[in-house]
């Protein structure tokens, strides 16, 4: 009896260190790939400036945060998604998100923070479930 609980904590211990290795593995590609990311709308070959490495997650997520709220830039001018889009709903007034998202071929989640901007600027404003232009 005393063998087969030997030999089977052999076998325990031996998967145990079989695992640690693969975890080890496994944690070292994890790190090559989620420290190598690109920040959120950054042209393919560039990255963040990062002087010093953060020891956790969540240091990281928060430093992330302060510097994205110090760099608030507010709408560019030009032709930007917004404007696009205050375009669309003074040419088609009652105009839904989903709608005027198909019309600029792109996703509508992106206007559902878009639009209550323009609305806060007063350049819009909710009529139903569709937009207007505050300017009619």
């Amino acid at each position: 009896m005393t063998e087969f609980l030997d030999s089977t904590v052999k076998d325990i211990d031996q998967r145990l260190s079989a695992l640690k290795q693969e975890v080890a593995k496994l944690e070292a590609a994890r790190s090559a790939l989620a420290d190598g990311r690109r920040g959120p709308g950054r042209p393919r070959g560039t990255t963040t400036r990062r002087t010093r490495r953060s020891s956790t997650a969540s240091t990281r997520r928060a430093t992330t945060t302060a510097r994205r709220t110090r760099r608030s830039r507010g709408r560019r001018g030009g032709a930007t998604r917004a404007n696009q889009a205050l375009q669309i709903v003074s040419g088609t007034p009652g105009i839904t998100i989903p709608q005027i998202a198909k019309q600029m071929g792109i996703e509508p989640n992106y206007l559902y923070r878009v639009l209550p901007k323009l609305q806060q600027e007063g350049q819009i404003k909710r009529d139903g479930q569709g937009w207007v232009s505050a300017r009619s």
